[in-house]
C-alpha cells in the first residue's frame, strides 16, 4: 500500500491528521436552493466517488470534511459507505446549521437553535454510519455571536456525551471564530484560504489560540487547477455557472473571470516547480503559509484524488518561493 507520512496536529486536540484533507462538497452531487440556484458542483458518479475516497485512503489521506447539507445529505451517505470498515482509520468532520429536504435535494433554510443542533448531529451520525463525529462544525458563517456561544457550550455537552471529539466554526470572521475558540474542545476554524485569497487575521487567531486552520476553497473553487480558460462556460447544475455574491472569480455568464485567470498564469512558474502540477503547487503554498493549515480540496474522481494526494510527497514551497508569490501578487 502506498502511503505518505506527512501529518499535522488538529489544533489543541492533538488529533493527528494527514496534512491534506479531502473536501466532500462535490461528491454530494446536485442540489439547489428553494429558488432554484444550483448549490452543488454538477452531476457525479457515486461509485467513482467511493473509489476516489478509498484511493485517497490508500495514498495516506486520513481527514475527510463534509456537511449535512452537501447534496442534502447525500455526501454524508456516500462518504460513510466509502469508509465502511476503515472508519476507525480516519478523522471525519461534518457541519450543521442548514435545513434541507433530502427527498427533493433542496436547501429550505437555516436553524441556529440548540434543539436543531442535536437533531442534526443525530441525523449525521446515522447517514455517516458512525457513533461519533471527530470534528463538528457550525456551518452558519454569520450566526449571532451570543447564540454561537450557546452552541459552543452545547458542543461541550456533545463532547462529554461522547458524540463528538472536538468542534469548530466554519466562518471567515475572526471575531466570530474567537467566540468558539474560548471553548475547551474547540480545535479549529474552517475558513477560506488560497494563494489568491489570504487570511492573515484568521491565521493569527489560529496561532494565538492553538487551533488548526482548515482551508476551504484551497484551489479557489477550481481556478487554481489550470482547467479553466476564458470563455469556457460551466455546466448548468454547477454553482459556479451562476455564482452567488459570495463567490468571486467567476462571471455572471458562467465562466472564469479573466482577471483571476491572469493572476493564476502569473504564478504558474513558481507553483509548478519541482515537478508539481499547478494544483499541487497551490496546496504547497498553503502548507508553507502556516504550520497550522490543513487544506481540503474537493474531488470527484480517482484521478483528482491521486493528483491532490500527490502533493503530500512534494511538501511545502520554500520561504523564497513564498516571498516571490507575494512579489508577483503585489502584496
Amino acid at each position: 500500500m502506498e502511503t505518505n507520512t506527512y501529518t499535522r496536529s488538529l489544533g489543541r486536540s492533538g488529533i493527528q491528521v494527514s496534512a491534506l484533507g479531502f473536501g466532500c462538497w462535490a461528491i454530494g452531487g446536485e442540489w439547489r436552493s428553494a429558488d432554484g440556484q444550483p448549490l452543488g458542483w454538477g452531476s457525479v458518479d457515486d461509485e467513482e466517488s467511493v473509489r476516489a475516497v478509498r484511493r485517497a485512503l490508500d495514498l495516506g489521506v486520513t481527514f475527510f470534511d463534509t456537511a449535512d447539507v452537501y447534496g442534502a445529505g447525500h455526501s454524508e451517505r456516500v462518504l460513510g459507505r466509502a469508509l465502511g470498515r476503515r472508519r476507525a482509520d480516519v478523522v471525519v468532520a461534518t457541519k450543521w446549521g442548514n435545513v434541507f429536504d433530502e427527498r427533493t435535494r433542496t436547501l429550505t433554510g437555516q436553524d441556529d437553535t440548540p434543539a436543531h443542533a442535536r437533531r442534526a448531529l443525530t441525523a449525521s451520525l446515522d447517514r455517516l454510519g458512525t457513533d461519533h463525529i471527530d470534528l463538528y462544525q457550525l456551518h452558519l458563517s454569520d450566526a449571532d455571536p451570543e447564540r454561537a456561544a450557546e452552541l459552543r457550550d452545547l458542543c461541550e455537552e456533545f463532547v462529554r456525551e461522547g458524540l463528538i471529539r472536538a468542534y469548530a466554526w466554519s466562518t471567515d470572521d475572526p471575531e466570530r471564530a474567537a467566540v468558539f475558540a474560548k471553548g475547551a474542545h474547540c480545535t479549529a476554524v474552517q475558513h477560506r484560504l488560497n494563494i489568491l485569497q489570504d487570511a492573515p487575521e484568521l491565521l493569527a487567531l489560529c496561532e494565538e489560540s492553538n487551533l488548526a486552520s482548515v482551508n476551504r476553497s484551497p484551489l479557489a473553487m477550481g481556478l487554481l487547477t489550470g482547467k479553466h480558460t476564458p470563455g469556457r462556460a460551466l455546466a448548468a447544475g454547477d454553482i459556479r455557472s451562476t455564482p452567488p455574491a459570495w463567490l468571486p472569480g467567476f462571471t455572471a455568464d458562467g465562466g472564469a473571470d479573466p482577471e483571476w485567470l491572469g493572476r493564476v498564469e502569473a504564478l504558474r512558474e513558481i507553483l509548478t516547480s519541482e515537478g508539481r502540477t499547478l494544483t499541487q503547487g497551490a496546496l504547497a503554498w498553503l502548507w508553507a503559509r502556516s504550520p497550522r493549515t490543513v487544506p481540503i480540496p474537493g474531488f470527484r474522481s480517482v484521478a483528482q484524488a491521486e493528483e491532490n494526494a500527490g502533493a503530500l510527497a512534494k511538501g511545502p514551497l520554500t520561504a523564497d518561493q513564498l516571498a516571490e508569490v507575494d512579489r508577483v501578487l503585489g502584496r
